[in-house]
């Protein structure tokens, strides 16, 4: 199978062999650009802004990442929005499109995975996948450790709890946690009243 006839299947939900040379060849010159941000300094911050322009599909302004971040393609199918904030061991498995709203924001250790493999033992031996985009939408924000996984898609201005595994879609507007990620509550009126159970917003 030809390199271009790979890549597109790669963004079509088609399976297809992830171990192609070619593949990894051109996968291995966008980690080189990863591996020099990681290797960023704190106080090199218009270097960072720099190479994230060079990796990303898009990268919005005011965004900031903090390092260590891990990305499969060193973020060659990533699309930011403006403001996105990530904290530390932000994970994008992004062997097809992750798309990421406006004032996002990623608790420290999310992952957000796209590929992922046939079921059966003798395809998987083969190294065969298949990509599913994920979606985030504006205003969302995802608690500590939680996993996206292929496919998702999370509406405005929701919240995933720390630890969840979103395995379907989450709607906007809501809070949603657990294993499997279920919708525990709308978000409401009360929620611009009190920021924790009892203790009300004094600032604005």
């Amino acid at each position: 199978m030809k390199l271009q006839e790979i890549k597109e299947r790669m963004h079509s939900k088609k399976l297809y062999y992830c171990n192609d040379e070619s593949l990894i060849a051109e996968q291995l010159k966008c980690l080189e650009l990863l591996y020099d941000f990681n290797a960023t300094r704190p106080l090199e911050q218009d270097k960072r802004q720099e190479l994230l322009k060079n990796m990303f599909a898009k990268i919005g302004e005011n965004c900031y990442i903090e390092p260590p971040l891990n990305v499969n393609w060193g973020g060659k199918n990533v699309h930011f929005g403006n403001s996105v904030y990530a904290n530390f061991n932000l994970t994008l498995v992004d062997d097809c499109e992750i798309f990421v709203g406006n004032n996002v924001m990623f608790s420290p250790n999310v992952t957000v995975i796209t590929a992922t493999h046939p079921i059966h033992p003798e395809l998987r031996s083969k190294q065969a996948q298949y990509n599913m985009p994920v979606n985030i939408g504006n205003n969302v924000w995802i608690g500590a450790g939680a996993i996206i996984l292929p496919g998702v898609s999370i509406g405005d201005n929701s919240v995933i709890g720390a630890g969840s595994v979103v395995t379907k879609d989450i709607p906007a507007n809501v809070v949603a946690v657990g294993n499997p990620c279920k919708v525990l509550r709308e978000i409401d009126e009360n929620d611009i009243k009190y920021y924790n159970k009892n203790m009300e917003i004094d600032i604005y």
